[in-house]
């Protein structure tokens, strides 16, 4: 699933709501961008290299999620392990 993700989009919205959220607005936090009085939205009113900036880091994170084993744990938490069990009768 994360293979289907795009490094820019994902980029495109973490921007989107870290602004909503710096902003003490809740109004903001939609999901979508709110375009200016240009039709521009914040997003394309960033800079292009902090934009790339976002986007590298953006598929890093994809890259080591997509990557890093979950971790070992067991699958049955509730049940003890092969042996372990106190039988008393």
């Amino acid at each position: 699933m994360i293979q289907d993700v795009n490094a820019e989009q994902l980029a495109r919205i973490f921007h989107h709501y870290q602004e909503a959220l710096a902003q003490d607005d809740h109004t903001h936090a939609t999901g979508t961008e709110t375009p200016d009085a240009e039709g521009a939205t914040s997003w394309e009113r960033t800079a292009p290299d902090e934009r790339q900036l976002m986007v590298a880091a953006a598929r890093l994170t994809l890259l080591e999620l997509s990557t890093t084993p979950a971790p070992a744990g067991p699958t049955r938490k509730y049940y003890a392990k092969h042996g372990e069990a106190d039988w008393g009768c």
